[in-house]
């Protein structure tokens, strides 16, 4: 088990800081303006409260009126689902693979971390990543191969661990 709540406080923070201005803007996620990544946050910090839980999720299909404040209470109620022993037994299904609960969790991880940071790059703001986040995100790698989301980013081998764990999702570190 691990805690969730570092991460998911931190991508709250960023999110209650975009800008109506930003929406439109782009990401790291290539295809996907500030909104969409909003509304993808949402959607799969909902899947993984109800993966937790062992229910059903239902997932917004748009981005919410009052975003700002749904959002990280779904951020929230995420980290204290998996604070739950219960949520780590057990098998779940998210994007169409079924896995065990705790692999879940990394994926949960490795999404709120990696999206927190496309967020925040996109508009303009910090993301800081928790050390215990940095110590596990490779598990996520070990377990889904060294590069899950397409072609791997270069970084030079002595990156920090961020930047290379950037790399490996196909993310350049320097992008602006």
């Amino acid at each position: 088990m691990f805690d969730l709540t570092p991460v998911t406080d931190e991508l709250a923070r960023v999110v209650r800081q975009v800008r109506e201005e930003d929406l439109g803007a782009p990401t790291p996620c290539q295809e996907w303006s500030v909104a969409d990544l909003l509304t993808h946050i949402h959607q799969f910090a909902a899947v993984f409260t109800a993966n937790a839980r062992k229910e059903p999720g239902h997932p917004p299909a748009d981005l919410a009126a009052h975003w700002r404040e749904e959002i990280p209470a779904q951020l929230a109620a995420m980290a204290s689902a998996w604070r739950e022993p219960a949520a780590w037994e057990g098998r779940v299904e998210a994007g169409g693979i079924e896995m065990p609960a705790a692999d879940n969790a990394l994926v949960a991880l490795e999404e709120t971390t990696v999206h927190g940071w496309d967020l925040a790059r996109a508009t303009g703001q910090s993301f800081a990543v928790a050390p215990e986040a940095l110590d596990r995100l490779p598990g996520f790698f070990a377990f889904f191969g060294d590069a899950p989301f397409g072609p791997a980013v270069p970084v030079p081998a002595d990156a920090p661990p961020f930047d290379r764990v950037l790399g490996q999702t196909g993310r350049d570190p320097a992008w602006a």
